[in-house]
């Protein structure tokens, strides 16, 4: 017996991945929507597989690498653009614990990304009222929680700074604990402001574009 049939789903996870990898980068899709219409493009009519769609991981790594393939002369920029915005919300925030996630952090955010906070307080009204006394506008949603399916989805302020986007999740002070921790890989899903200042070092150090504009 071979292992055709093992090789042939791994070779179209990686098609799948690269597909999504593209929407994402290119369209500013979300990752699970761009799995799913990636999977539609590569397997057409074909019949469902199990497991055969990409981790977010994997995912992740293409982006990376059609990052590096076709936006190397502007996603350097962008990032480091996103990441100093970032930085002067999570300062003007400081009181309610900033963490960075998302794109920004991990540093494959593009030109379609947007900034991704999670705030913590003893109760939501705290963040609801400082924003607002700072004639902030917010368009309020739901976000799941990090922590997964077994805890009550988030209350998320999104609103624009420096005309970036920011969806900030509000958690309750208690929802620290861990926040820090890495994965058992040693991949880190968050950070605070000391770390974000240090990514922004690290990349004028090693000669990152930074020509890039941020409105006053």
């Amino acid at each position: 017996m071979t292992n055709d049939a093992f090789d042939d789903s791994a070779q179209l996870r990686l098609e799948i991945a690269a597909a999504a990898a593209r929407l994402v980068a290119q369209d500013g899709a979300d990752y699970a929507s761009a799995k799913r219409k990636a999977a539609r493009q590569v397997l057409g009519d074909a019949p469902n597989r199990p497991n055969i769609l990409p981790d977010n991981d994997l995912i992740e790594e293409q982006v990376r690498q059609y990052n590096a393939l076709f936006l190397a002369d502007s996603q350097p920029a962008r990032l480091f653009q996103l990441r100093t915005i970032a930085l002067q919300v999570m300062e003007a925030l400081q009181q309610f614990h900033p963490l960075l996630s998302g794109p920004v952090l991990n540093g494959t955010a593009g030109p379609h990304d947007e900034i991704y906070l999670q705030l913590f307080a003893e109760s939501a009204k705290e963040i609801h009222i400082f924003l607002l006394n700072k004639n902030v506008v917010l368009d309020m949603s739901e976000s799941p929680h990090f922590k997964g399916a077994r805890y009550d989805a988030v209350e998320t302020a999104s609103f624009l700074w420096k005309n970036e986007g920011v969806h900030a999740a509000l958690y309750e002070l208690d929802d620290m604990r861990g926040a820090l921790k890495a994965k058992a890989d040693g991949k880190v899903l968050r950070t605070d402001i000391a770390g974000l200042r240090s990514l922004l070092a690290t990349s004028l150090a090693d000669g990152a574009p930074t020509n890039t504009k941020i409105d006053k």
